[in-house]
């Protein structure tokens, strides 16, 4: 029966205990973080209120979490409701000094989720103000408060620490990141110059520490960005305060052909860009094209966006006081009214400068001119992959041994290393779901390659029409005819290097390959080991070991597999193609901007910071094929 004593009242932060995902996005690594992201939100605008200068993450030895600002220390003081404040901000949703404009003209935790749902989603939790000169503290357990809120001692300094251990109820094994951390909080300290943060991994012995701290702001973040590029300018940067929403921008051109491009409002990183990005975009297409024309270097002609925007690495950063963001987790921004004013603030900025430097217009238009060629060959590359009919084989390259199966869902591709193990897959498939394209060498490293020299190779042209989806600006996932894409190469240094090449090529043309979780990397066995008539598959050397220790004295024979081809049909339909038996690696993408980072440094054109690396991480270098 269902009647009104059936319907449940959550009492408390019950509901975000029960319901996780809907206040923090996910249960995963990322909802994980999510709750230091709130913590450090909440110190931060401290710092941008005026107040404390410094703030100390430290991951404890038991996997918690220590957030110590030096800001006003939330208030401790009795609240009309006959509570301490500092329980209120810690126990109610929707709490907190940020929602008038008395505390804090500017905040990034305005509509966010808060460090009370912290506080849920952590089986203890304890704060420790330090206010007036004395240290208070309380503690809780499930959110709700063990104790009242206590004067513990003196203090000589004002701020807040927050110690928290997240529920592995709710998060599993709890497994922080340490380059997703300094990630966040080195971003933090580039927008907000001035700012020092430290970061303490107690973990370690002895501990390790990270310290980030940036004079030049936005600057300093786009010369981060293009660091390891050939950049065509000195960074442009400009600021405004546009009524009460203060605007910086900082741009920079590289003779790459990525887009770099960063918005955020009030520290919040929008991930899905919105109203101040739209303006960002409208003002830099319209000035540039007004001002190429005036310049004559344009004449007539007229360049997109998109070829406005490759090779440029920009941050924007837009602080207000009541910013609209779409959904709890904060990745887009709607105020209608920041479009205008940062199209306003760009367009008098951009002006300004191209007026005092004439010539970096004149190389940055030379720059766009590129893009368009390269827009027309994406074009023309589109018009190859078209397929009507989902059966049909006429536009299909030639070596492509296509599945039979019409749901693009069950259908999966494999890209093969070279004839000899293409030709092994095709006979070890199943032929009903798998498809096999085989390529035969190592593709262009398309980090150092123009789009239109790119699609000039028959191997990427091979498997652009057989993902059917087309490519760079003119991608279309839709169209994509296998669920998915599973790269297949030898087990040694050059097929490392081939799915590094394809990796490049996906990330920086197909990127929704990755973020869609449809990229796979086979794994192939390195051994087969045989001892008392039993064959064992071996798929890492630590394996191999322990293998050969159980087998003591019998005899092994063993075979070291660096080529798909070494292997039968059978073998390889066995070992790595059966979904039953496979071991499958996903390539996911947790962070974009340090991603394109790493692409940029390993596989383009500054050698200095690749052969730094090489150098620095040559020690931890395992399995090496000499």
């Amino acid at each position: 029966m269902y009647d009104a004593n059936q319907i449940q009242i959550l009492e408390g932060l019950d509901a975000v205990r029960r319901r996780p995902g809907m206040y923090i996005g996910s249960t995963d690594f990322r909802g994980l973080h999510h709750l230091l992201w709130e913590v450090v939100d909440n110190s931060v605008d401290e710092f941008m209120a005026g107040f404390g200068d410094r703030v100390t993450i430290t991951i404890n030895a038991d996997n918690s979490v220590t957030i110590n600002d030096y800001g006003r220390g939330i208030p401790v003081d009795k609240h009309k409701t006959g509570r301490s404040g500092l329980e209120i901000a810690l126990t109610v949703l929707h709490a907190g000094g940020k929602f008038g404009a008395g505390s804090y003209k500017v905040s990034g935790g305005l509509h966010g989720v808060g460090v009370s749902v912290v506080n849920a989603l952590s089986r203890r939790l304890v704060a420790e103000v330090r206010r007036n000169g004395a240290t208070y503290r309380q503690e809780y357990e499930a959110g709700k408060p063990l104790t009242e809120v206590k004067r513990v001692g003196r203090a000589d300094d004002t701020g807040t620490a927050i110690t928290f251990w997240p529920e592995s109820k709710v998060f599993g094994a709890i497994e922080w990141k340490m380059d997703l951390i300094h990630a966040r909080i080195r971003e933090c300290c580039y927008l907000n110059p001035g700012l020092s943060a430290e970061i303490i991994d107690a973990r370690c012995t002895p501990a390790t520490s990270f310290s980030f701290y940036f004079d030049g702001g936005l600057t300093s973040y786009v010369r981060h960005l293009n660091a390891n590029r050939t950049v065509l300018h000195p960074v442009i940067s400009t600021n405004k305060l546009a009524g009460t929403t203060q605007i910086d921008i900082a741009l920079q051109y590289n003779d790459g052909f990525s887009e770099s491009v960063l918005a955020y409002a009030n520290n919040i990183h929008t991930a899905e860009g919105g109203t101040h990005l739209t303006g960002f975009r409208t003002a830099l297409t319209r000035v540039l094209n007004d001002l190429g024309r005036k310049l004559g270097v344009l004449k007539d002609a007229n360049l997109t966006g998109d070829d406005i925007r490759e090779g440029l690495s920009a941050v924007i950063s837009v602080r207000l006081l009541e910013p609209e963001f779409e959904g709890q987790t904060k990745t887009k921004l709607g105020n209608a009214e920041v479009r205008s004013q940062v199209d306003g603030a760009l367009a008098e900025g951009l002006t300004a400068h191209f007026e005092r430097s004439p010539n970096d217009i004149k190389r940055i238009i030379e720059k766009c001119w590129l893009s368009a060629r390269a827009r027309e060959a994406a074009r023309k590359a589109r018009d190859l992959v078209v397929r009507k009919d989902p059966l049909s084989v006429s536009t299909l390259p030639g070596k492509l041994a296509d599945c039979q199966e019409r749901n693009a869902e069950r259908c999966e591709l494999f890209v093969v290393e070279g004839d000899s193990a293409g030709g092994s897959a095709k006979q070890g498939r199943d032929r009903k779901f798998q498809a096999i394209l085989p390529l035969r060498g190592k593709i262009l490293n398309v980090e150092k390659t123009s789009v239109e020299r790119m699609l000039e190779s028959d191997a990427i042209k091979s498997l652009v029409t057989a993902l059917g989806t087309g490519i760079s600006r003119g991608f279309d996932i839709t169209k994509l005819r296998y669920g998915r894409l599973i790269l297949m190469t030898d087990a040694d240094v050059d097929g490392a290097h081939i799915a590094t090449l394809l990796l490049t090529l996906i990330f920086r043309h197909m990127p929704q390959l990755i973020t869609s979780g449809r990229l796979y990397l086979a794994q192939p066995p390195l051994y087969r080991i045989t001892f008392n008539k039993e064959t064992h598959w071996v798929y890492s050397e630590a394996s191999r070991n322990a293998l050969v220790k159980k087998a003591g004295r019998a005899k092994v024979d063993m075979q070291r597999y660096k080529g798909l081809g070494e292997m039968t049909p059978e073998q390889l339909w066995t070992t790595t193609m059966n979904p039953a038996t496979r071991t499958l690696l996903k390539v996911t993408a947790e962070d974009l901007v340090r991603l394109d980072e790493t692409f940029t440094m390993l596989m383009g054109s500054a050698v200095p910071p690749r052969k730094k690396f090489i150098e620095t991480h040559a020690h931890a270098a395992r399995n090496l094929d000499v």
